[in-house]
């Protein structure tokens, strides 16, 4: 008798969740040309061929206050999808990213015998790496966007594995910097900054006038500059322009919609709120000056309960473990000191090179072919089951 065509279930929240998730479809669809993929997800993984029971955006919630607000209907959901999952039997059940939701998923299903798979594992190796233990009782198994990361889940018994990055595949080595600028319209021969304050409302509102103030001063140091400040929605944008009209001076300015990475590679200098977009910048081979500001009551919260583990922060320095780039947080980000950082970097281009030589290694490093080294994990799940 013909077996049935393998059943993988899978849940991702946010536009990144769905890119990892539709890579891993498609890798997933070469191993088994017959397999069903169901649960929840984005465009990019319906395209790929996921059967979605309800919208992504239902679980895109961020911030405390608004998980508070939505919690009655994310646990209304979470109870929904279980119940479907485990009538639908799938052979492995694939959490991406959201862990605050798939975790609690994962743990419910696997107490009923579903095989689990995390995929992005929290940044165990910042806040608390007791979190790892609690993490292994919902996923039989943990797949890493970074090497750092499954020696802590070892030290308490979880099986977790390094995968690479899928930025990391699909950033080429070397980029473009002439083709970026002219796909921009941006001068071969001038200085450019990017400016980056962060992808979501509360980053930019603590960060945007800062940038603006810190652009200020690089410009009337550096004749001829280009400011490049892309934006990673509407809303962002809107926001940052009003921040810019109460500026009230004017900038060699332009917001973009979107297109961060061709901002990057058009760049010599990058000026960025902490998070992927470090990242991001890094495998762009783009010297950087790392900020960011916690809210208040959040920032008191991790210094008094001392909630984080690490000394470093941005991920370029973290994968490094050591400071390549200036880090300046809470209340070190201030205009003058951000300037000065940005400007040293144009100031000695000897040390640009060098910086752009240990980008390439680290990035090297991440480019592990993501998709299939998760998809055979996944395969070894299926094949377990």
């Amino acid at each position: 008798m013909k077996a049935r065509p393998a059943k993988i279930a899978l849940v991702a929240g946010e536009a990144s969740g769905d890119l990892l998730g539709a890579g891993l479809i498609g890798a997933l669809r070469e191993r088994y040309p017959d397999a069903e993929f169901a649960g929840i997800g984005g465009p990019r993984m319906v395209e790929a061929g996921l059967d979605s029971w309800w919208p992504a955006e239902r679980l895109a919630v961020m911030g405390l206050f608004e998980v508070l607000k939505h919690l009655p209907s994310l646990l209304s959901l979470r109870r929904a999808l279980v119940a479907r999952v485990l009538a639908w039997r799938p052979d492995v059940f694939v959490g991406i990213d959201a862990p605050d939701f798939n975790l609690g998923v994962e743990r419910r299903l696997k107490q009923r015998g579903v095989r689990t798979v995390h995929y992005v594992s929290p940044s165990v190796w910042a806040w608390r790496e007791g979190r790892a233990a609690s993490i292994g009782r919902s996923a039989e198994r943990v797949l890493c966007l970074f090497p750092m990361e499954p020696p802590i889940y070892a030290r308490h018994g979880v099986e977790a594995r390094f995968v690479g990055h899928p930025l990391a595949d699909r950033m080429p080595l070397q980029p473009d910097r002439a083709g970026a600028r002219a796909a921009l319209g941006v001068p071969a021969d001038v200085p450019v900054l990017a400016l980056l304050p962060g992808s979501r409302l509360g980053e930019i509102g603590r960060l945007g006038p800062v940038f603006l103030q810190a652009a200020e001063r690089v410009a009337g140091r550096l004749p001829g500059l280009r400011v490049l400040a892309p934006m990673a929605n509407a809303s962002c944008r809107a926001l940052f322009e009003r921040q810019l009209a109460a500026h009230g001076r004017p900038l060699p300015l332009v917001v973009l919609d979107g297109r961060a990475h061709e901002a990057m590679a058009a760049s010599d200098v990058v000026l960025l709120a902490s998070g992927t977009a470090a990242l991001e910048a890094m495998l762009a081979k783009r010297p950087m000056v790392v900020a960011y500001r916690l809210a208040p009551l959040t920032a008191w919260l991790v210094r008094t309960f001392k909630l984080m583990r690490t000394g470093l922060y941005s991920l370029p320095n973290v994968l490094a473990g050591e400071q390549l780039v200036p880090e300046l947080m809470q209340e070190q980000a201030q205009p003058e000191a951000l300037a000065e950082a940005v400007l040293r970097w144009f100031a000695e281009p000897a040390r640009r090179t060098t910086i752009e030589s240990r980008f390439h290694a680290l990035h090297e490093a991440l480019r592990r072919g993501a998709d299939r080294q998760a998809a055979a994990a996944v395969a070894e799940s299926l094949g377990a089951g």
